[in-house]
């Protein structure tokens, strides 16, 4: 018996919880998979990649919308899956104008759309939509635009290396000599030793990157690293700061050691936008 009286479960205690709250075998197998598949597609036959953002956003998009529609948030997963589609394939035609119109398109057919189901919890479904796809479709699209130049696969490799190192070296440094949360009521693990370790990473990381990829100065591309590594913690605290709001833990479990594929992308996804500044201002795209 222990000291609240209950006997112990069979097999004997339970074993010690993973500081970094994840399996971390399956978590690098998977994220090793997933890598591949990306780089695959770059390497290859670069059009395909589109088809992996289609269908991340598709995924991404189901996630979220079902996770807010288990708390009676009335957000409609096909509108915004095919909304989302039409703003890939717009910002790949059209470039940056052109996603611009696309999420406003989007925005009229979701305050169209819910006019069906009347005026009950309008005030909160539609912002949800709205919020939805701004989130994954419109921000995945700056993968889009990263992509288009004659040196996009570049462009997205660089961007994808240096999200990876953020969460490598905040997790490294988190689990080694985390000891000062950062966010207690958003995300409990997350600590200022961890953003430290992702800064320092995304730092050399993007030095080297950019010197390498496209002749950037060291600084710049230190200076791109460390905006990244800050974009992208962000973004892992938004998505955290979703979740707790709707009193989830994971978006779904369709990644095995990662919880749901939008657990993977939330930092990606604000990361684009910040890459996509970035590189266009020290690597322009000469026309």
């Amino acid at each position: 018996m222990d000291h609240s009286g209950e006997p112990p479960a069979w097999g004997g205690p339970p074993p010690p919880a993973n500081k970094a709250g994840r399996n971390l075998p399956m978590a690098i197998g998977v994220g090793l998979g997933l890598g591949a598949l990306v780089l695959a597609s770059l390497l290859v036959y670069r059009e395909v990649f589109i088809l992996v953002i289609a269908a991340a956003i598709a995924v991404g998009t189901w996630e979220l919308s079902a996770a807010m529609r288990s708390r009676d948030i009335g957000v409609p997963t096909i509108p915004l899956i095919a909304c989302g589609w039409g703003m890939i394939a717009l910002t790949w035609y059209g470039g940056a104008t052109l996603l611009v119109v696309g999420m406003g398109v989007t925005v009229a057919v979701l305050f169209v759309w819910r006019l069906a189901d009347g005026a009950t919890g309008y005030h909160t479904d539609v912002p949800a939509s709205v919020l939805v796809a701004t989130y994954v479709p419109f921000l995945g699209g700056f993968a889009i635009l990263l992509l288009a130049s004659d040196d996009g696969h570049l462009r997205v490799i660089a961007t994808l290396a240096v999200v990876v190192l953020s969460d490598t070296g905040g997790y490294a440094a988190g689990v080694v000599a985390g000891r000062h949360p950062m966010a207690p009521k958003i995300s409990p693990k997350k600590s200022w030793e961890g953003m430290a370790g992702s800064l320092v990473a995304c730092a050399v990381g993007g030095a080297l990157l950019l010197y390498f990829m496209f002749g950037v100065a060291w600084w710049l591309g230190a200076l791109y690293g460390l905006t990244l590594a800050i974009a992208a913690t962000m973004g892992d605290l938004t998505e955290s700061l979703i979740k707790r709001d709707l009193g989830v833990k994971d978006m779904s479990k369709l990644v095995p050691g990662h919880g749901g594929l939008m657990d993977r992308l939330d930092s990606i996804l604000l990361a684009l936008p910040v890459s996509f500044a970035w590189l266009s201002f020290v690597a322009p795209v000469v026309a």
